[in-house]
């Protein structure tokens, strides 16, 4: 009886050291040493190992040196793996901390794109927590956010921020009734406040009294309310992030006070809105001029996160590009697809005539937009990386890394994007003593690729990199091998396997195929 007692738990403790992980997570894990990795951390500091990292009950215990490259490891110097513990074998991959998304939308009813099919797309790019700046309302969040907690579901952390007025029974039209709309969002437990614009002593008396009531908050300056306050006038009054970039060149205005609207103009056509908008930055003030840098300066004292979302606007500067992106065929809803396409209805689908000239013009929008929010990273300020997916053909997950290469072009050198994607987004939630950074005492929140990101960010894609081999052969390198949230392993290409079936059962059930606008089958 014994022998058979002994024998079980030997085969016990052999399965869970050795079989492959699950796209539902493996773990939480009384103990999870993950052995031989390249730690990239998200403080900035250059990569490092091979190291064994240490976790107990979700929370890092120990990060070791145990060798050096190209020297056989010392086993006997190796961190012990406890009984009933799991050892992930990562030798030679690169971990990094769990990415941060800073503006993620949890799918919506117009795209077709339920909260699984979104998470699985996150999760698989190993994307573990997930500010969400306004969605189908406060209720359907954080009931989302709880189950998550729980790690009921499988779902990125959650942060909740309410578009303001939501659910509100009348408009909000006195600062008194913003104060009380803040303090009653605050109550129901959300972690913040989304803002488009209000008039000017609304914003004012809500940014200052979600200040007070401790939350955080972020704003899309939209056109319909930023002549009368921009980005600064947030700022002053307490607004933590600003959303994208407009608000920004109308601070940056010397020679005038509202953009050089066409006098046709209509901001209910969506060709219009997106079209005038690729010219705002020229009408700013020139980078390294004295009013660019005030403006900048003034942002700075303030401690002011941008987060840019370059990626959401891409296809301004290059439709086809957007539009023939390979993960398309294989991992967008036919529902989402519909929505992507050019319509006078559905927002962000503006391709009422885009051609070369809008292209053009939103390419030298771009380069002035990069030239600020490098020279803010350079002087100290926090710029986070988030997606917006969702829109204008940006998949959720994908998008992200798109962000990440977006930086890069601004920039930013890759452990500079990192702490972007990882630290910078913690501390601007105000979570960077929990998350953010591989650290001892912060918790299990990891990315693992099997391919040197720096080198390459493609490979952090799910689909991964083209690489030619010294045989002349194509293959797919890279694509995250483990995102790893509250110490629970998931297998990030199971995960995305999982968005394909998906996918393909919705093709089967409507007889569908994607195919290109315009073109007669």
């Amino acid at each position: 009886m014994l022998k058979r007692v002994l024998l079980l738990s030997f085969v016990l403790l052999w399965t869970l050291n050795s079989t492959a992980q699950s796209a539902s997570g493996d773990g939480p894990y009384s103990q999870l040493i993950i052995r031989g990795v390249m730690l990239i951390n998200g403080n900035g500091a250059p990569p490092q190992g091979p190291i064994d990292i240490v976790v107990e009950d979700n929370i890092i215990k120990k990060i070791q040196v145990v060798g050096y490259p190209g020297v056989t490891i010392n086993e006997d110097s190796r961190p012990k793996l406890k009984a009933g513990g799991k050892e992930l074998d990562c030798n030679g991959m690169y971990l990094m901390p769990g990415f941060i998304d800073m503006h993620g939308h949890i799918g919506g009813k117009a795209q077709g794109a339920d909260p699984d099919y979104v998470f699985r797309l996150w999760m698989a790019h190993g994307i573990t927590t997930v500010r969400e700046p306004s969605g189908r309302g406060i209720d359907f969040t954080l009931d989302l956010k709880r189950k998550s907690a729980k790690n009921e579901i499988v779902a990125p952390r959650i942060l909740a921020y309410t578009a303001f007025g939501q659910g509100s029974d009348e408009p909000i039209s006195t600062p008194e009734m913003a104060k009380e709309w803040v303090r009653n969002n605050a109550k129901k437990g959300a972690d913040g406040v989304k803002f488009f614009g209000a008039e000017p002593e609304i914003m004012d008396a809500a940014l200052r009294e979600n200040k007070i009531v401790g939350l955080r908050s972020a704003c899309h300056h939209a056109q319909l309310n930023v002549a009368r306050w921009n980005v600064l006038h947030s700022a002053r009054a307490g607004l933590t992030t600003m959303e994208h970039w407009y608000g920004l060149p109308e601070a940056l205005f010397k020679d005038r006070t509202v953009q050089d609207y066409p006098l046709d103009y209509n901001y209910n056509n969506e060709q219009h809105r997106f079209e005038e908008a690729g010219r705002l930055w020229k009408q700013a003030a020139e980078p390294y001029s004295e009013h660019w840098n005030a403006v900048m300066d003034e942002l700075l004292a303030l401690d002011f996160t941008l987060d840019p979302t370059f990626n959401i606007y891409e296809a301004s500067r290059d439709l086809q590009r957007a539009r023939r992106a390979e993960w398309h065929e294989d991992y967008t809803l036919p529902s989402l697809w519909e929505f992507y396409q050019p319509s006078k209805i559905s927002h962000g689908s503006y391709w009422h005539d885009w051609g070369t000239e809008q292209e053009v013009v939103w390419k030298e929008n771009y380069k002035l937009w990069m030239t600020f929010v490098n020279e803010y990273k350079n002087r100290g300020g926090r710029v986070t990386a988030g997606s917006d997916s969702g829109y204008i053909f940006q998949l959720y997950g994908f998008a992200f890394i798109r962000e990440l290469e977006l930086l890069r072009e601004a920039g930013f050198h890759p452990l500079e994007i990192i702490r972007s994607a990882t630290l910078n987004g913690a501390e601007a939630l105000g979570m960077d003593k929990a998350i953010g950074s591989v650290t001892v005492g912060k918790l299990a929140d990891f990315v693992v690729v099997d391919e040197n990101p720096l080198r390459n960010l493609k490979v952090l894609y799910g689909i991964g990199s083209i690489k030619l081999t010294e045989n002349n052969e194509v293959v797919r390198v890279g694509g995250v091998k483990y995102t790893i949230k509250d110490g629970i392993v998931y297998d990030a290409k199971a995960l995305l396997k999982e968005v394909k079936d998906m996918v393909d059962a919705e093709k089967k059930r409507m007889d569908y195929q994607i195919t290109q606008p315009g073109i007669k089958h």
